[in-house]
This record gives structure tokens, C-alpha cells and sequence, in this order.
């Protein structure tokens, strides 16, 4: 196995399996921004692995892909509030939001020329589209897991997936539901999360703070 990429939008549940994947033993970024943490890492979450898995499938062949589901009517209002914080840091010259993260979302959320980015249908129609995009680049394929991590045995479906075992504070196995975070306006669980796994996003190498060219 190469790398692990949550391939799930924002508020299905990223953090939650990132967390998840910290305790079966991975080290894990929840967004990777730069060459070097794409390097460290063991497994890759949120922005930009929605966007770009299938320049990440070419750039690590053999790698495996978690696709995130979530009830879209449930799930538009939570990606709701999280948007219209972020949309006054999607300017391209003042919004403090990483370039990475800001190209990932506008380009999945069609958020240039949009009137009204916010609207429930948009959301939704946009949820449909990546959902089916992502559904039509692995077909055929046996790398791809989809999980709905509310549904019971969800984690140990997702260990299976990628034979892991090990869970240090998960009760001890991987027969637990996965762990809780982000609910409702909570947007920093991973923040505040402290584990010794945890990859920063903006990890520094030879190249500094470099991103990969997918040309």
C-alpha cells in the first residue's frame, strides 16, 4: 500500500477518520498543502485529495482511496455554515485561506460566477456531481472504499479495507463506532486533536514548502 486518500467532502466526515486512521497507527494530514507533507504522510484527507485524485492516483500508483458518503439534504446545511465562513478568504489577493484549499473548493463548488454559492441545490447538485465523478473514475476498479462512517461496523470495514489492526485508543480494537468530531458548528476537532502521528499540512523540506506538479 502507498498512500491512503479520503477522497470525501468537507463535513462527511474527514476528521473524524483522520483521527480514526491516527489510532490504527498512520501518521496522517487532514489537508496537505506542500510536496513535503504529501511525503510524510501515511494518509491524506480533505482538500486537495477531493479535487485532484486522479492526479494523486497517477503521482502514487498503487495507493488507496476512501470515499466518504453522507446524506446530501443532511449534509448541505453543515457545508452551508462552513462555506459562508470561509467565502470572505477566498479572495485571491486577501483571503488568508492556502491557495490549495481555495482553488480546491472553488473549482468544486463552481464557486466563480456563482449567485448564490451558498443556495441548498447548488450545494447538493455539486455534491451529486463530485459524488458521480468520483464513482465514474474508479469504476471497474477494487481501490476505492466507500463508507458512510455513521453506519455501524464502519470502522472496521475501513481497517479491513487497508488490514490494519492496531487501535490505541479507539477501546482497544477496531470494533468501536469512529470517533466524533466536528459536530454541528465545531470546525477545529483536528486542531485541538493532539497525537504524535499528526502531519502538518505545511511541512517543510529540500523543495521547502513546494507543491506537487501534476504536469
Amino acid at each position: 500500500m502507498n498512500k491512503v486518500f479520503i477522497i470525501g467532502l468537507p463535513r462527511t466526515g474527514t476528521t473524524s477518520i483522520s483521527v480514526a486512521l491516527l489510532q490504527l497507527g498512520l501518521k496522517v494530514a487532514h489537508t496537505a498543502y506542500t510536496k513535503r507533507a504529501f511525503e510524510l504522510a501515511d494518509a491524506i484527507a480533505d482538500a486537495p485529495c477531493f479535487s485532484d485524485y486522479a492526479q494523486l492516483d497517477k503521482l502514487f500508483p498503487g495507493s488507496r482511496f476512501v470515499y466518504l458518503h453522507r446524506t446530501p439534504e443532511i449534509w448541505a446545511p453543515s457545508m452551508e455554515r462552513l462555506l459562508k465562513k470561509m467565502l470572505p478568504q477566498l479572495n485571491e489577493k486577501i483571503g488568508y485561506l492556502h491557495p490549495v484549499l481555495k482553488r480546491s473548493l472553488k473549482q468544486t463548488f463552481q464557486l466563480d460566477g456563482c449567485s448564490n454559492p451558498l443556495d441548498e441545490e447548488h450545494l447538493i447538485n455539486c455534491y451529486r456531481a463530485h459524488q458521480l465523478s468520483v464513482m465514474d473514475y474508479f469504476s471497474n476498479r477494487n481501490d476505492l472504499l466507500e463508507l458512510d462512517i455513521s453506519q455501524a461496523g464502519s470502522l472496521r470495514k475501513l481497517a479491513d479495507f487497508l488490514t490494519l489492526t492496531r487501535c490505541d485508543t479507539i477501546g482497544g480494537d477496531v470494533e468501536n463506532d469512529f470517533p466524533h468530531f466536528n459536530i454541528g458548528k465545531q470546525v477545529d476537532g483536528w486542531k485541538n486533536f493532539k497525537h504524535p502521528n499528526k502531519i502538518n499540512a505545511l511541512s517543510a523540506g529540500k523543495e521547502h514548502k513546494k507543491f506537487f506538479d501534476y504536469q
